[in-house]
């Protein structure tokens, strides 16, 4: 399983809060604009021409940054005076010691009117044998894993307030993602036949505007490119495109899990969504 990259940027549980201008009605608050809540700022900027976006980070690092991508940062928004039709939280769990809790403080932000919409993993579909699964599939129970407990409990939080969920594949672009880091390691200790999924992250954004734009309430959705892939196959693509300058040389190991095939066909026909990249074979075509 490719663990699901996402912000760089995961709110503080104690700042002062600054004020933001008025809130308009298209207006979005994106609670860790990292590498795909910035992506989603620049895809919900082009389909709302004039409307606000903001961003909720842990630290003012990277604020400069945001100014200049026309976000307006703040460190902390969660007073029920500042309040957003669109929230979408894009932080990572692995900054904060009260997971539930940020997001529980994120829903509190949401004004109820247009959407709230949180973009977790598809790690917690109860799935490890590289069989199919979908938006149906049954998720991991609670107690077996911490891992998949946090994003269980984190999901519930945004269901129970009445926003939606996104559970991402594999996030990848050129730069970035597993292929970057198996590249630089060279020999990785891990089984070659393992199924991999996977979705650029300018398609994971244009799918989370899109769910944030239908104003569904309560439901969860998968987001994934349809065209599963093995570790092996994936590097042999890496290797033979020609495009990078290292090579790829071996897995090695052979008794780590397998993994699932996703297919999110359902998300797709509701929302009315096709990915820019149909695969990770066609992206490498593109650079």
């Amino acid at each position: 399983m490719v663990r699901r990259e996402v912000s760089e940027d995961a709110p503080m549980e104690e700042s002062e809060p600054s004020s933001p201008k008025a809130i308009g009605q298209h207006d979005l608050l994106i609670v860790g604009p990292g590498v795909l809540g910035r992506l989603v700022a620049e895809k919900w900027r082009e389909e709302n021409p004039g409307f606000q976006v903001y961003g909720q980070t842990r630290t003012t690092d990277h604020h400069d940054e945001l100014v200049q991508m026309c976000i307006n940062p703040s460190l902390k928004w969660t007073e029920s005076t500042h309040m957003f039709p669109y929230v979408i939280y894009c932080a990572p769990p692995s900054r904060t010691s009260n997971y539930s809790g940020n997001i529980r403080q994120a829903a509190l932000s949401w004004n109820g009117e247009g959407s709230f919409l949180f973009t977790s993993s598809s790690a917690p579909y109860d799935c490890n044998d590289n069989g199919p699964c979908d938006e149906d599939t049954p998720s991991v129970p609670i107690g077996r894993s911490p891992r998949t407990d946090i994003l269980l409990n984190a999901e519930n939080v945004v269901l129970e307030s009445g926003g939606c969920v996104l559970r991402l594949a594999g996030l990848y672009k050129a730069d970035r993602g597993a292929h970057n880091y198996w590249l630089e390691k060279g020999v990785v200790d891990s089984r070659p036949d393992h199924i991999l999924n996977l979705i650029h992250y300018e398609d994971a954004a244009s799918l989370a505007v899109a769910i944030l734009k239908e104003k569904i309430r309560g439901k969860i959705f998968l987001g994934c490119d349809n065209h599963p892939l093995s570790r092996q196959e994936m590097m042999d693509l890496i290797n033979r495109s020609g495009k990078f300058s290292k090579k790829f040389d071996k897995f090695t190991g052979t008794n780590d899990p397998l993994g699932k095939r996703l297919n999110n066909s359902k998300t797709r026909k509701e929302i009315g969504w096709e990915p820019k990249y149909p695969s990770f074979a066609h992206f490498l075509e593109t650079i």
